[in-house]
């Protein structure tokens, strides 16, 4: 046991009776290296927010940089910022002409709350649709639209008027009518367990929303800066969305959010009233530098790619009898058992043999693959290597 242990148990707030506690003094790469001395394999990434690495030389030295210049001077919008300005232009350089303006936020579960109210002024409307088993955020707009009533029922009442289909059900795409401001959807369902829906029924649902004037929400606050082998998840499936909601890696390792739309939508939020939106520490001019040099080490080192590459090897080398289904694209995988006795097992196997993985509250019969885009050839196979030890051992 750590000697911090007990004060973290009494002076921490606590989100599970049974926290994994490793002491962690140092993260470097693809490794976690604990108090005690133990070097650990990480495959969570900070649950896929530190795509390039932990603690990437270029990603710390733009934050050395802004910190030598200035830290936080005026809640969001009012300055003209140069690490806000230039992240923004990168950012929307590499997106449709449609999505051309950036709001920062604080992390994915506010720029999923902003969307919302963004879709409601865009629209006029009220009824917002989701996806049944979906994970959107905590706050209790973010939760109103997750689909998952184990982690909503202590919270009620949520919002009225949240409506559910399921995807891949085409015929449940005529409950998206004229009444409704916007449909939110995981490009790529995460805390379910990886589910990814066919690019016909993606198709199909941008087409009704297009017929129908309900904003089109995509959630990529997990799928988002290369993770599922494309820079966005959205380029699987020839789809642009109306609205695009970013986090996690966003910020490069520090805390930050987004949704982006056109310019002349965002605008809606500056009058009737003004600060439709607003927020104190959103785009924190540390956070955004990190966040652009962390976008220019996905594009130099083609850290996309790599993910597509090695989540191909992750695949081809997690072939045991044990394993169900490994589910996903890229590093974005969920290795299923049908067991969360088995799951359970396997991650704190693989845990005493210095590899970090975790499982998925919503789906715990799988456990996650989501480790750095940088990890390389050799870190899988040892991977790989103590997750099928942990098997044979079943």
């Amino acid at each position: 046991m750590s000697s911090l242990e007990p004060a973290f148990q009494q002076h921490l707030a606590q989100t599970s009776p049974f926290p994994i506690a490793l002491d962690i003094t140092k993260a470097e790469g693809c490794h976690l290296y604990t108090r005690d001395g133990k070097r650990y394999l990480d495959l969570v990434a900070g649950l896929a927010v530190n795509n390039t690495g932990h603690r990437h030389p270029k990603v710390i030295a733009a934050i050395k940089q802004q910190l030598d210049r200035y830290l936080h001077v005026i809640p969001y919008g009012e300055f003209i910022q140069e690490p806000q300005v230039c992240y923004a232009e990168k950012l929307t350089s590499l997106l449709p002409a449609s999505l051309n303006s950036v709001y920062f936020v604080n992390s994915g579960t506010e720029a999923n709350e902003a969307a919302l109210k963004l879709a409601k002024r865009i629209t006029g409307r009220t009824r917002l649709m989701a996806c049944h088993k979906s994970y959107h955020g905590s706050t209790h707009g973010s939760l109103s639209i997750t689909g998952n009533e184990e982690k909503k029922y202590r919270n009620r009442p949520l919002l009225p008027d949240v409506h559910f289909i399921t995807i891949n059900a085409q015929e449940e795409l005529r409950h998206i009518d004229e009444h409704c401001a916007a449909v939110v959807v995981e490009t790529i369902q995460g805390d379910a367990g990886v589910r990814i829906p066919d690019t016909a029924w993606m198709q199909a649902l941008r087409k009704r929303c297009t017929e129908s004037g309900a904003m089109l929400i995509f959630d990529e606050v997990q799928t988002g800066f290369g993770r599922t082998g494309k820079r966005f998840a959205f380029e699987h499936f020839g789809v642009v969305p109306d609205i695009l909601v970013l986090g996690k890696a966003l910020g490069g390792g520090m805390p930050m959010g987004a949704f982006i739309s056109s310019t002349e939508r965002m605008r809606l939020f500056t009058h009737g009233p003004v600060l439709g939106h607003i927020t104190t520490f959103g785009g924190h001019p540390v956070n955004c530098a990190a966040g652009l040099a962390a976008l220019e080490v996905l594009l130099e080192e083609d850290l996309a790619e790599n993910a597509r590459r090695m989540g191909d090897l992750f695949r081809k080398l997690l072939v045991h009898p044990v394993i169900k289904e490994v589910r996903g694209t890229g590093l974005m995988l969920a290795v299923d058992l049908g067991d969360a006795e088995k799951v359970q097992r396997v991650v704190k196997g693989c845990l005493a043999r210095g590899v970090l993985g975790f499982w998925f509250l919503s789906c715990p019969t799988a456990f996650r693959i989501a480790p750095p885009l940088c990890i390389g050839e050799e870190q899988v196979r040892e991977a790989c290597a103590a997750i099928r030890q942990e098997l044979d051992r079943l």
